[in-house]
């Protein structure tokens, strides 16, 4: 289902109030405590099931739920496939862009933002889940002193180290290459690294 000309010009205006929006906003958000590094490794498990985090209303009401789906079929070209009932509020959708042979997105040029900035979005979440396959690594940036403790409690060095991973704190992953705090970025490699001919 490749974007035609309105879907496109759709999803370019929509693309731009959340720009604007995430530019006024800007001032009054502070900066995420986690620290993102690494690079897409194509694995594209962002596209094969995007899951969105809603709120309240769209999750216990079904008419702004039907118009929230309605709007990621219709425009997005999301597919609902199931509610994630768990630790919070989510819809997993599936791609109906993405082509799970060659790894393409047939409307890489007119993505939504959310996939041009997978795994950033999800900076401002408590607890960020990234996907098994997923080549970015995410780091606490509030850790350093839970980090420096664990060294001194009797564990093993591999079991220190599992336990740092886990916790994600810092000396536990890769650093080099974080991004920067100056916002969404949108980066031409993510969704599967391809763009579709």
């Amino acid at each position: 289902m490749r974007d035609g000309p309105i879907r496109r010009g759709v999803k370019g205006v929509v693309r731009s109030i959340w720009w604007l929006e995430w530019q006024l906003r800007k001032p009054f958000v502070s900066r995420s405590r986690w620290q993102m590094s690494g690079s897409c490794n194509g694995c594209g498990a962002c596209c094969v099931k995007p899951t969105i985090a809603v709120g309240r209303v769209v999750w216990r009401w079904p008419t702004p739920r039907r118009l929230f789906v309605w709007w990621q079929r219709q425009i997005n070209g999301f597919e609902l496939v199931e509610k994630l009932r768990g630790g919070g509020r989510a819809l997993v959708f599936r791609c109906t862009h993405y082509n799970l042979d060659d790894r393409t997105c047939d409307s890489y040029d007119s993505r939504p933002f959310m996939c041009r900035t997978y795994p950033r979005v999800l900076l401002d979440q408590t607890w960020p889940e990234l996907f098994d396959d997923c080549s970015y690594t995410l780091v606490d940036r509030l850790g350093a002193g839970l980090s420096r403790a664990l060294d001194d409690v009797v564990l093993s060095d591999e079991a220190r180290e599992a336990l740092k991973r886990r916790l994600r704190l810092p000396g536990s992953a890769p650093t080099v290459g974080a991004a920067d705090d100056d916002g969404p970025q949108v980066s031409d490699t993510a969704h599967g690294g391809k763009r579709a001919p």
